[in-house]
């Protein structure tokens, strides 16, 4: 959730280089944040700069000094309040070395004890200070340890998850490590300076080569060499990973902010997540990553999707589909949850793990889970080299893109993309759909991106009726079938980004409570198109008017029955018309840009929601 920056090389203006990869990774925490750099003397010293509030207000209060060595970060507060205090990076009482960590240390109040009865002095009230101190205790010159060795000794008394960033004033290099929290290092184009994030967006200015760290491994950095070694100190071989995008992909470009610009990328998105593996032509769908023989698709029993938040919701739609296209039992779970159930799981059973990032904590436990119990695992990701896509046994990756928003919005269209595309492979290998229905839905999910376009094209509209509905406190988004989903998402996007409460509920229940909330005040939201529950969504619509409820409809274009029933003040957003099956990936995009342009026209930080952070790494 954190962020992480570092870097060590032949430029002399370190703590530069290390300001702007921390820029690049805000959105991963902005409560706070600060550098540690060694001032080069006799001694050489650590200096720290760091305070609460955002990147550049903390860069104004350094004052540029060469230096070739700097660790940063940039904090989203588990333990401790924001403030300068708890800002990273944390020294040793020697103020010899300095730490950055991301993750949750479970047992540091038992660490902290014993390190304080040893004499150490606590300043923050943080758990992360305790890495520090616990470095401090190993690192002893005299017993001829180095800081990677001592590094190592520390790390072995902690529980929980770390990704942490190590420097020590007396010796000219960083240590890197990770256990359940993401830390990946960049090489430089000439091999002599090296790089550390906890995401690659920080690195695309400088760096396309990457070794992303797994769990228990620890890279040694130098200004000309790059060691990994294991927690036994064995040394590791690792491979050299590319970033498939590059630097203007990162960028907003003309939008005023990314999760417009994210919006709008949509219909570029589903097609490059259908390139190669949606074939037109022969009327079916390839998906090389999976991997599974006939017989194993054939054979398997149930399929559970684990995910949180958008992801989730993603899930959940990949639930009606399986069920439907291929015929296979489903179903969707909260991944903090389904770790903690003890799940039934069996060999047949084919667990799909979704994760924008590939780095979400509680989705990792539960694949881990699922895996131990047997299960087998794909997983959905964005991110290449990510912990999910290296564990899971199959993978589906998605061609998103970087997704800096904190609110996720095309990632949940790529992500639904991969479900569509998995569904009709699984048909189409278990003979639950035919050749002239499959040929059909291939056909028109083809047509998708230019339909998802039109919806774009509109904007304006669904900006104009957000300038009529932002001022409510409370809003009810109802949907059903397909549509279920894509009413919870659009409810969270409003939560996300504009503080508005919104609850997402399927149409069919909202007599079993949510009508007692149905006033002037309590606006809904109906999902509203042309499909089988079209007549009971129209039930509920009538329902809500005869208690004086104020409607915003995403309706099929054409469709005036639904206009019949409105009143002056409710309002609708047309889409285009498509197969029922495929309706989600229109009625999404209304909700999206509702919800954008509600919190731009309430003045919030779309891009950076207060309490959030886009890829959540602690449990």
């Amino acid at each position: 959730m954190c962020g992480i920056s570092a870097y060590i090389g032949k430029n002399n203006n370190a703590a530069e280089i290390v300001f702007n990869m921390l820029s690049r990774l805000e959105y991963r925490g902005y409560d706070s944040a600060g550098i540690a750099y060694i001032k080069k003397g006799k001694p050489a010293k650590i200096s720290v700069v760091r305070d609460k509030g955002m990147v550049e207000d903390v860069k104004e209060q350094y004052i540029p000094e060469h230096s070739d060595l700097c660790i940063g970060h940039t904090r989203w507060a588990t333990h401790g309040e924001p403030s300068k205090i708890n800002a990273h990076p944390h020294l040793d009482c020697k103020q010899e070395i300095a730490i950055v960590h991301n993750g949750i240390i479970e047992n540091y109040i038992a660490l902290k004890k014993m390190l304080e009865d040893e004499g150490h002095k606590f300043v923050s009230a943080t758990d992360s200070e305790v890495l520090a101190h616990l470095i401090e205790k190993f690192y002893d010159n005299d017993n001829v340890l180095t800081l990677e060795d001592a590094v190592r000794q520390a790390i072995a008394l902690l529980r929980g998850s770390y990704g942490i960033a190590v420097i020590s004033s007396k010796e000219e290099k960083i240590v890197a490590a990770r256990l359940g929290s993401p830390i990946i290092v960049g090489i430089g184009k000439d091999e002599n300076e090296y790089f550390v994030s906890s995401d690659t967006n920080a690195l695309l200015p400088y760096t396309n080569s990457t070794i992303p760290l797994n769990d228990g491994e620890i890279a040694i950095l130098t200004k000309n060499d790059c060691k990994i070694i294991n927690k036994d100190a064995i040394l590791m071989q690792k491979k050299i990973e590319k970033i498939l995008y590059n630097l203007q992909s990162a960028e907003k470009g003309e939008y005023a902010h990314y999760m417009l610009k994210e919006i709008f990328e949509q219909p570029r998105v589903i097609n490059e997540t259908m390139r190669g593996r949606l074939r037109i032509e022969e009327g079916i769908v390839m998906l090389g990553g999976v991997r599974m023989k006939d017989e194993e698709i054939r054979s398997i029993s149930r399929i559970v999707f684990i995910a949180c938040g958008t992801s989730l919701h993603a899930g959940m739609l990949g639930k009606y589909l399986i069920e439907e296209i291929a015929r296979i039992p489903a179903e969707a779970e909260y991944a903090s949850e389904f770790k903690y159930k003890f799940p039934v799981l069996d060999k047949n059973t084919l667990v799909i793990a979704i994760s924008q990032s590939g780095e979400t904590a509680d989705t990792i436990a539960s694949l881990r889970e699922a895996r131990a119990r047997g299960a087998n695992t794909i997983g959905i990701v964005n991110v290449v080299g990510s912990t999910i896509a290296r564990e899971a046994e199959k993978g589906i990756y998605v061609y998103a893109g970087p997704e800096i928003g904190v609110a996720s919005t095309k990632a949940f269209t790529a992500q639904v993309t991969a479900l569509y595309l998995l569904s009709l492979y699984f048909g189409r290998i278990r003979n639950t759909i035919s050749g002239f229905a499959l040929r059909e839905l291939v056909e028109e999910f083809a047509r998708i991106p230019e339909k998802v376009q039109k919806i774009l094209d509109n904007a304006n509209a669904i900006k104009d009726i957000a300038d009529e509905f932002y001022n409510y406190r409370d809003f009810l988004y109802l949907g059903r079938g397909y549509n279920f989903p894509v009413a919870l998402e659009g409810a969270l996007k409003l939560k996300e980004i504009s503080y508005i409460h919104a609850e997402g509920y399927p149409a069919g229940e909202m007599k079993h409570g949510p009508i007692a909330m149905i006033d002037e005040g309590f606006p809904t939201m109906a999902v509203l198109i042309k499909d089988n529950v079209y007549n009971k969504i129209m039930s509920n619509v009538e329902e809500i008017k005869a208690r004086h409820g104020r409607i915003a409809a995403i309706t099929t274009e054409g469709d005036d029955n639904v206009k019949k029933i409105l009143k002056k003040d409710d309002k609708v957003m047309d889409i285009p018309e498509t197969l029922p099956i495929f309706y989600p990936f229109l009625t999404v995009v209304p909700l999206q840009l509702f919800a954008y342009f509600c919190a731009l026209k309430l003045g919030k930080n779309v891009d950076k929601p207060r309490n959030l952070a886009k890829s959540v790494t602690v449990e």
